[in-house]
């Protein structure tokens, strides 16, 4: 199998960086630029040069699976598929390819066979995949993993890396998977080089639907009244927009409308010709919905009506006219769907983007669709929610709270169960926000105005009952210490538990013993231990020349009677390395101050 040239140093960044640590990476590369090529590249030269060790290869499904394993296919090497969705669950060959239910189900049959984990959508990481890495990690510590994708950031948390190319710190990443972008496709370099085919914004020649105004929610979405107002009902405006579509469409071979909800792709396909269109969407039975797509593939129909399922991993290279009807929250989703139009395909000049809904002003302000603004929500995940006080009646834009449970919020800033009643904690009533005072200014004496005292979350003075802000160490009142200092202590206690960097000292819970074989060849044993606060893994080697590594194993040897028995406690610190250490065995254990 041949690369391409950018294809080529993607690959060669890749091999650089495995080849000098195990920190997780990223390749950045557009949609149409060949991920899949650059995939089986990665994974064949991993898999020949661990010493025939395993590589997983995930994509988020089925159809990009099967995709992905029949370009790897081209190195002339066999490969397995692991998902069921795409009718088969084998690990016969090295390199597997899967999608992720799959492998987390049945992830006891991966073993230890595994030294490195590709992402294909690597800005989809989910739990799920999370959970599949660290088990992976747990059989063998020098996992390599490494992400592609055409949009490596995410609604609410930004860049999925923390530096760039250039090793520079990303401000607008919060929390990001991966440690550094190692390589970056530019989708202008392969527009220029006859590789993609260029985006062309098109002039709205009919109304548009109003989405700028539209509200998120604390789930990140678009609020349902919000979806109703902007596209249901409006039966002239959406053949307005069709008209308009199918008239700039005269010379294009393949049309896909991007539809907002089920019932106004069928609004939408109503207006459209009939012998010439088809609707996809998650409600379509597979076999109807492959069947669809083979007749758009083999321009059998020309307007294709979609929510929602066609915007990752759908090859159609003739497609030449990309139609947004529906708003997105997302600025990765924005381009995942332009991207379905920029693969090059004979007679092909460009792809006419027509945005009758607002995104790209609102996700790419100066027109610039390859330089959209990558926002970073606030550490909760939400969006500004509007709160009144139910003091000054100010209403305040406040940061969402999380809301997995789904309660509905209260107009004064509170989670309310079905009955109404607000969600009660230890605390108090639960806010919906992190907001902590009203913002309100309020009429005080002397004609002076003031802030008004109101707030969600308060912390009273057990001397004069003040309430203060939450985060308050002293009394803005009478000055006394808030803080109890037995609690102080019960509260510093819990901070050290949680991090393992500081020296800790559990009892044990559990614990398995068992020799391995490091990367290296090395004879190892492998002591997993379960304590009140965490479970981790420690290697020794029995056979090392080193003084440390020898000291270390033969101070486990008589502490356990060579591993028969289990230590009452261990005292163990992780490292930087990401690798924990232990220090002691059967020392007093930590215990919380009464």
């Amino acid at each position: 199998m041949s690369l391409r040239p950018y294809q080529q140093d993607a690959f060669d960044a890749a091999r650089e960086w495995l080849t000098k640590t195990i920190d997780s990476c990223v390749i950045q590369a557009p949609t149409g630029a060949g991920k899949s090529h650059i995939i089986a590249a990665i994974a064949d030269w991993i898999h020949h040069t661990s010493g025939k060790k395993h590589v997983l290869c995930i994509a988020p499904s089925a159809e990009l699976v099967v995709q992905n394993h029949a370009k790897y296919l081209a190195t002339d090497n066999p490969a397995s598929i692991f998902s069921a969705s795409a009718g088969s669950v084998s690990l016969r060959h090295p390199v597997v390819f899967g999608t992720p239910q799959t492998v987390k189900n049945k992830i006891r049959r991966f073993g230890d066979q595994f030294c490195a984990v590709i992402l294909d959508e690597a800005h989809r990481i989910t739990p799920t995949v999370k959970h599949i890495i660290e088990q992976l990690q747990q059989q063998n510590p020098y996992l390599r993993v490494i992400g592609l994708s055409a949009t490596p950031y995410r609604l609410g948390s930004g860049y999925i890396y923390e530096y760039d190319e250039q090793e520079r710190f990303v401000e607008q990443a919060r929390n990001p998977y991966f440690t550094r972008l190692i390589y970056q496709i530019y989708e202008r370099d392969l527009i220029a080089q006859g590789y993609l085919t260029e985006p062309l914004v098109g002039e709205i020649n009919s109304d548009n639907y109003h989405t700028l105004d539209m509200q998120v929610n604390s789930r990140g979405q678009f609020d349902k009244a919000d979806v109703d107002r902007a596209y249901h009902g409006h039966g002239r405006k959406t053949s307005g927009i069709v008209a308009d579509i199918v008239a700039q469409a005269k010379d294009r071979k393949g049309v896909i409308l991007f539809a907002a909800t089920v019932r106004h792709a069928e609004e939408v396909l109503a207006s459209l010709p009939t012998a010439l269109s088809a609707i996809v969407t998650g409600e379509t039975k597979r076999q109807e919905r492959e069947k669809i797509l083979e007749a758009f593939k083999a321009q059998q129909i020309k307007y294709l009506v979609n929510v929602a399922v066609l915007t990752t991993g759908f090859d159609a290279p003739h497609v030449d006219l990309i139609a947004l009807l529906r708003a997105t929250e997302s600025v990765s989703l924005l381009q995942q769907m332009i991207g379905r139009g920029m693969r090059i395909a004979p007679g092909k000049q460009d792809c006419l983007v027509l945005d009758y809904a607002e995104n790209i002003e609102r996700h790419c302000p100066d027109g610039d669709l390859f330089a959209p603004e990558i926002k970073v929500g606030a550490s909760s995940g939400g969006e500004a929610i509007p709160v009144k006080c139910p003091i000054c009646k100010t209403v305040n834009q406040f940061t969402a709270r999380k809301n997995d449970e789904g309660y509905e919020l209260s107009e004064d800033g509170y989670f309310i169960d079905l009955a109404g009643e607000q969600v009660e904690t230890e605390h108090g009533p639960m806010p919906s926000h992190f907001g902590r005072r009203c913002t309100g200014m309020l009429l005080g004496p002397n004609y002076m105005h003031q802030r008004c005292g109101h707030r969600w979350t308060v912390k009273t003075c057990p001397h004069c009952d003040e309430e203060n802000d939450i985060a308050a160490r002293y009394c803005t009142n009478c000055k006394a210490e808030l803080v109890d200092p037995n609690e102080k202590l019960k509260l510093d206690f819990r901070a050290k538990k949680k991090d393992p960097t500081r020296i800790q000292c559990d009892r044990v819970i559990n614990w398995t013993c068992r020799p391995t074989i490091s990367r290296a060849g090395n004879e190892t044993l492998r002591i997993d231990y379960t304590t009140e606060y965490r479970t981790f893994s420690v290697w020794l080697m029995p056979k090392s020349k080193h003084p440390k590594p020898m000291s270390e194993y033969l101070n486990f040897v008589e502490a356990t009677d060579n591993g028969k028995n289990m230590p009452t406690t261990v005292m163990y610190q992780k490292e930087p390395s990401g690798f924990y250490r232990i220090l002691g065995y059967d020392w007093p254990e930590d215990f919380e101050p009464s």
